[in-house]
């Protein structure tokens, strides 16, 4: 008792509600229901909690609106790092793109440049493919002259080297042409199968080799072929200005069986023919020996003037020393009569 004023208490003598609750419960009614006074003491002492909150977050907001100030000036500065970086990208694809047109123009074949250095190598090459004889070997390059005629295509100077390639060859056959001429009468044939076969073999190897400039200025802008116009040549500057002087020896020739090879005639009749096939009409005999189908088809009342004419053959030929071989299993003259009557009248068509 001296220690206080009232004694202290067992669990057994604490109040029932006390004793129920363990001695730290809530006063309840006789229902177990929370006394009314204890409800409205807990809301007095949760409001306090309340304004307590109000008033941290009113605390709080200059700090969030420092936050958002902070985030805001960090989003700034990276969207300004961002377009720093996409401007350095773009000068350094500026900076390439005028490195690759400098480059670019560095390679461009300019006029000078193309009669300088580009047509000096091709006219080297046209020039020896020219004058080369059949089976000669030609140390040039293919792969350098085909480089350099795309090249020149390219750069658009194919209007230029189509008027050079053009006044190249006609200097070189009107030089050929001035040489026929001087030629003398037993040599005139020979020489001009010589320059015939000579050019035509070059433009076997002149015309791939100018195949671009074929394609995409000949083709497209004047509607021709560059072999066509190339053969042209040969018919306006040799052949046209030495035909009348050339078919009377060839039929001469003709006349004359092996005065020339029958190689030769044949070469000349055919490329003659090539060139303009409206010679035929200068001589259609000597055209027909050589290609089929110059003469109408043979009729059963010319056959004894056919036979007459292979019986002719036949005995210019023994007289220049051809044989007949092996005569021993046929009739005398058989040769002369049957046989060469049947082969003049297939080859002239006859059925």
């Amino acid at each position: 008792m001296a220690a206080g004023r009232y004694p202290p208490r067992s669990r057994s003598q604490a109040p029932p509600w006390r004793r129920e609750h363990g001695g730290g419960g809530r006063r309840r009614g006789h229902d177990g229901r929370p006394e009314p006074q204890q409800l409205g003491s807990r809301r007095l002492r949760a409001a306090p909690a309340r304004g307590t909150a109000a008033a941290t977050g009113r605390a709080a907001a200059p700090r969030r609106a420092r936050a958002n100030t902070a985030r805001a000036a960090a989003l700034a500065c990276e969207r300004e790092d961002c377009a720093g970086r996409a401007g350095a990208a773009g000068a350094i694809a500026a900076i390439n793109i005028s490195a690759s047109t400098s480059k670019f123009l560095m390679n461009v074949i300019t006029i000078e440049d193309y009669k300088s250095t580009y047509w000096p190598k091709l006219d080297s090459a046209i020039d020896q493919l020219l004058t080369q004889s059949p089976g000669d070997y030609i140390p040039i390059s293919y792969e350098q002259i085909y480089s350099c005629v795309y090249k020149c295509v390219c750069q658009q100077h194919s209007e230029q080297m189509y008027s050079d390639l053009i006044k190249k060859i006609t200097n070189h056959l009107e030089r050929v042409s001035k040489e026929l001429q001087a030629s003398p009468p037993d040599l005139y044939i020979e020489r001009f199968n010589v320059a015939l076969g000579q050019y035509m073999g070059a433009l076997q190897s002149i015309v791939p080799l100018f195949i671009y400039m074929n394609k995409f200025y000949i083709e497209t802008k004047l509607n021709r072929d560059l072999k066509d116009d190339l053969i042209k040549l040969f018919t306006e500057h040799v052949a046209e200005k030495h035909i009348y002087n050339l078919m009377p020896l060839l039929l001469e020739a003709q006349s004359t069986p092996f005065q020339i090879t029958p190689s030769t005639m044949a070469n000349i009749v055919k490329g003659l023919y090539t060139l303009r096939p409206e010679w035929v009409q200068m001589a259609p005999a000597l055209f027909s020996k050589f290609i089929p189908n110059i003469l109408p088809p043979a009729v059963e009342s010319e056959l004894q003037e056919y036979a007459a004419q292979d019986q002719k053959l036949q005995r210019d030929l023994i007289q220049n020393g051809f044989t007949r071989g092996d005569q021993s299993r046929k009739r005398a003259g058989e040769e002369l009569t049957y046989n060469g009557s049947s082969a003049c009248a297939s080859s002239r068509g006859y059925r």
